[in-house]
């Protein structure tokens, strides 16, 4: 696999899994026991932990993405088959 394509394959992973990972865990305020202000949004996050979430996002990319270069190198996945140009 060209090293472009591999990072390129991780990058769209990554922001995958991180949409997929940001609602764990997510309290509102109003869940919290505090007081929503005037103002603000009722469904926003009382603690959103963003740096926690880009840490496991990171771990499980990582992994997902070793599999994919494991399928890779093994030809159980042939990106040519896809991206190869067409006569």
């Amino acid at each position: 696999m060209n090293p472009v394509t591999g990072i390129l394959i991780y990058v769209v992973v990554w922001w995958l899994v991180l949409f997929m990972v940001l609602p764990f865990g997510v309290r509102t305020v109003r869940e919290e026991g505090g007081e929503v202000i005037e103002g603000g949004a009722t469904s926003a996050p009382a603690k959103p932990r963003v740096f926690l979430k880009m840490v496991i996002t990171t771990v499980i990319s990582a992994v997902l993405m070793a599999a994919v270069l494991f399928a890779a190198e093994f030809g159980w996945l042939d990106f040519r088959v896809y991206f190869a140009p067409t006569s």
